[in-house]
C-alpha cells in the first residue's frame, strides 16, 4: 500500500506549528500540518494577548490566530484534522523516512517538526474532578460569562492566571486569587492591574485542600502554608491555572524527554532523532510564550530545511 509522502510534516498547530508552516511553505516544502482539535493551542483560551509585538493594546488571540493560518493558507500549506499517534522511524531504498501514524491513515514524510504544545495542569484535590464543568474550569474565556455577578477563585501565580483573573473580573462580583507563595510570578504590569482592580482580593501562602458542593461548587477549602490553617471560601465557580503538562505521550519511545516530559532539545530545535525537530510548549526550555514559540517555530522550519537539503 503506497501511503501519502511529504517532505516535512507539521504536528501541531498553535502559534509554533503554524510559523513553522509559514516558513515551509515559503521554502516550497510539500507540508502539512496535522491538528487534534482547531489550530490555536493554548493562547485561544485567553481572551487577549497584550505582549505580542506590532498591536499596542493587546489583540483578541482568535484574530491573531486567524491571521497565523491566512499567511499559512497563502503559501499554500493545508492544516488537516487529526490526531497523531505515534511516529516511526522507516527505511525505504537505504532511505531514512518517517511514518506518521494517525487516527485518519498514516502518512510517510522525510521531516517531522513536533509543535504538540501543553494542556492546563490540574490540582489534583478532592473535588476538582466530579465538579469539572460544575463549577470548576480551566478556560477564563469559556466560561467566564456563565459566573456573570457570582463569586469566584482563582488558583496560580503566573501570567496566564494574572491575564484570567483580570479578564474573569470583568464578569464575577468578586473574584478570590489563590496563590501558595506571597509574591507572584507574573509580569509586574499584569500585577499592577490586578491589584488597582477593586474585585479582585490576594489569598497568598495558601492552597485549596478540596472543592465541595452539591451538585454545583459552593465552597472551597483554603490552607495557610504556614500556619496550617483552614477557611472556606464561599463562591460558584473555580478557576485553576497553575502550569502546563506537554502533550508528548505519543514521543517516549523515540525521543528523549524529561521527568515532566518535556522533549530535550539541543539549540534549541534539535531532538535526539535525526530528522524530527521541536519547537514551542513541548519542549523543554526558559520562557513559555507566543512570541518565543513563533521564533522557535521559524528555527525548527530553517533546521528541518537544512536537513532536506542535505538527504
Amino acid at each position: 500500500m503506497n501511503l501519502k509522502s511529504y517532505d516535512l510534516v507539521i504536528i501541531g498547530a498553535g502559534p509554533a506549528g503554524l510559523t513553522a508552516a509559514l516558513y515551509a511553505g515559503r521554502f516550497r516544502l510539500n507540508t502539512v500540518v496535522l491538528e487534534k482539535m482547531n489550530p490555536g493551542g493554548q493562547i485561544v483560551l485567553s481572551e487577549t494577548i497584550e505582549n505580542y509585538p506590532g498591536f499596542p493594546g493587546g489583540i483578541n488571540t482568535f484574530d491573531l490566530i486567524d491571521k497565523f493560518k491566512k499567511q499559512v493558507e497563502d503559501v499554500g500549506v493545508n492544516i488537516k484534522e487529526r490526531e497523531v499517534l505515534a511516529i516511526k522511524p522507516v527505511q525505504e531504498n537505504s532511505k531514512k523516512l518517517y511514518e506518521i501514524i494517525t487516527t485518519e491513515g498514516n502518512i510517510k514524510t522525510k521531516a517531522v517538526i513536533v509543535a504538540t504544545g501543553a494542556s492546563y495542569k490540574k490540582l489534583g484535590v478532592e473535588g476538582e474532578d466530579k465538579f469539572t464543568g460544575r463549577g470548576v474550569s480551566y478556560c477564563g474565556t469559556c466560561d467566564g460569562p456563565l459566573f456573570k455577578n457570582k463569586d469566584i477563585v482563582v488558583v496560580g501565580g503566573g501570567d496566564r492566571a494574572m491575564e484570567e483573573v483580570i479578564y474573569l473580573s470583568k464578569y464575577a462580583n468578586k473574584v478570590f486569587m489563590v496563590h501558595r507563595r506571597d509574591a507572584f510570578r507574573a509580569s509586574k504590569i499584569l500585577e499592577e492591574k490586578a491589584k488597582n482592580n477593586p474585585k479582585i482580593n490576594f489569598v497568598l501562602n495558601s492552597v485549596i485542600e478540596n472543592i465541595s458542593g452539591d451538585n454545583k461548587v459552593d465552597h472551597v477549602v483554603i490552607k495557610d502554608v504556614k500556619t496550617g490553617e483552614l477557611k472556606n471560601i464561599s463562591c460558584q465557580g473555580v478557576f485553576i491555572f497553575v502550569g502546563i503538562e506537554p502533550n508528548t505521550g505519543y514521543l517516549k519511545n523515540l525521543l528523549e524527554i524529561n521527568e515532566k516530559g518535556f522533549i530535550i532539545t539541543r539549540s534549541g530545535v534539535l531532538t535526539s532523532e535525526e530528522g524530527v525537530f521541536a519547537c514551542g510548549d513541548c519542549c523543554d526550555k526558559i520562557l513559555y510564550q507566543v512570541v518565543t514559540a513563533c521564533g522557535e517555530g521559524a528555527s525548527a522550519c530553517d533546521a528541518a530545511h537544512k536537513y532536506l537539503l542535505n538527504l
